[in-house]
């Protein structure tokens, strides 16, 4: 995570967002009166709604969290892919 003030992401404008796109760092921008903005990738932001939904519904929230324990107990099952 690197922090810069606005003068300077605005002057490094390209080399902030390629950072952020390529690297895929966090870049927060310092502004005044604390009002301070987080620049994240796409690709990120779309991977955070994605668990915000799958974990928005309790009973999704459930289950996904009852298969993460079976896989650290190694209760996992593996099966072969059916090809059509």
């Amino acid at each position: 995570m690197q922090v810069v003030n606005y003068s300077d992401f605005r002057s490094h404008l390209k080399a902030n967002l390629d950072q952020v796109s390529q690297d895929n760092e966090t870049v927060i921008v310092s502004r005044p009166r604390n009002e301070n903005v987080v620049v994240i990738s796409l690709k990120e932001y779309n991977a955070m709604q994605e668990t915000l939904h799958l974990l928005s519904s309790d009973k999704n929230r459930e289950r996904l969290l009852e298969a993460v324990e079976r896989d650290k107990a190694g209760l996992q099952d593996s099966h072969e892919l059916i090809e059509e």
